[in-house]
């Protein structure tokens, strides 16, 4: 079978496809039959050696794969041979099939596409978990950063389901914000605009946002904190803009009655599996009766691996990039 791996860091060009052995399933595994893999923006920077940890090579990408059951492992009991899922985290997960633990799937409905049901591996339970995280209330305004992206575009979404008042997506670059309008958004500010903050603030009335989501960090890490009411709250998941670097803040940053919470997707499920679980039974049944809209930007050959890094880190993407076999 196919595998996309790389031996060093660099650009997108150390992608490479290897011929490996079928794997046989373990203990608690399942051997799935790849469909479709979505394609996440924190493989760019494990791949180039940019991210603000350690990521060793020789390595291969992980992604949210969805497939079906070809075999299982003794102990691996939640799924039986036949049944379609979708898999987050899966190591190498760029190939023709790959190995998941039981209890890192969730069922998928035989009429949900593939390339949309990627989402429902990981990014649309992460947009809930930021939500959740964020203790979002109904008319409560909230700041969606990179609100083009795989995730962004969904929290969007159900931040509006959830009863949100003014949604506002920042986006870097102009021409997403019809994008991001027509996936919830109320206002779009372009980041890369020196006076983005102030425009954020002059949308509220200039009373500043309840929430921040931010998974860009960066730059807009600061002025994000600035612009949170009294008693608002920044949640931390990601660091998109990051170059390698993490932001600092002061304490005497929090005075104003604002809080910093930081949360990873792992550690949600662990803390909270039943609310997860609720989670993702809410956001299938979103996904198939079009409330929650998936944009697939692109889906291309498992071949092409390295044109899905260039499309993601040249921020070139609306919505999802997938790999297909």
């Amino acid at each position: 079978m196919r595998v996309i791996r790389y031996s060093e860091h660099g650009g997108p060009e150390v992608l490479t496809v290897d011929k490996v052995p079928v794997p046989e399933p373990g203990e608690g595994q399942l051997r799935v039959r790849v469909e479709a893999v979505g394609v996440n923006f924190i493989e760019t920077q494990l791949r180039s050696g940019t991210a603000p940890f350690p990521s060793p090579v020789p390595s291969a990408p992980r992604g949210d794969v969805v497939g079906r059951v070809e075999a299982a492992g003794p102990g691996a009991h939640r799924f039986a041979v036949g049944d379609r899922l979708a898999a987050w985290g899966v190591a190498d997960a760029y190939a023709d099939h790959v190995l998941v633990t039981d209890g890192q799937a969730v069922a998928v409905p035989d009429d949900v596409s593939a390339p949309v049901a990627t989402a429902l591996a990981s990014t649309a339970q992460v947009a809930a978990n930021v939500l959740s995280v964020g203790r979002l209330a109904p008319g409560e305004s909230v700041l969606v950063h990179a609100a083009a992206g795989a995730i962004g575009h969904l929290v969007t979404q159900l931040a509006k389901l959830r009863g949100a008042g003014t949604v506002i997506g920042t986006v870097g670059s102009p021409e997403k914000a019809a994008f991001v309008r027509d996936h919830g958004a109320d206002v779009v500010v372009d980041y890369t605009a020196p006076d983005w903050a102030e425009q954020v603030r002059a949308a509220t009335g200039g009373a500043g946002v309840d929430v921040v989501l931010d998974s860009v960090e960066g730059p807009v890490f600061a002025p994000s904190l600035a612009l949170l009411k009294p008693l608002g709250r920044l949640v931390y998941y990601g660091f998109a803009g990051a170059d390698g670097d993490v932001a600092r803040v002061a304490l005497t940053d929090l005075l104003g009655l604002k809080s910093i919470v930081g949360t990873a997707f792992d550690a949600w499920l662990a803390a909270a599996p039943e609310e997860a679980e609720r989670h993702q039974r809410e956001l299938t049944e979103l996904v198939r009766d079009g409330r929650l809209r998936v944009a697939v930007h692109a889906v291309l050959p498992l071949e092409e691996a390295a044109q899905a890094h260039r499309l993601i880190e040249d921020r070139r993407q609306l919505g999802r990039v997938v790999l297909v076999p």
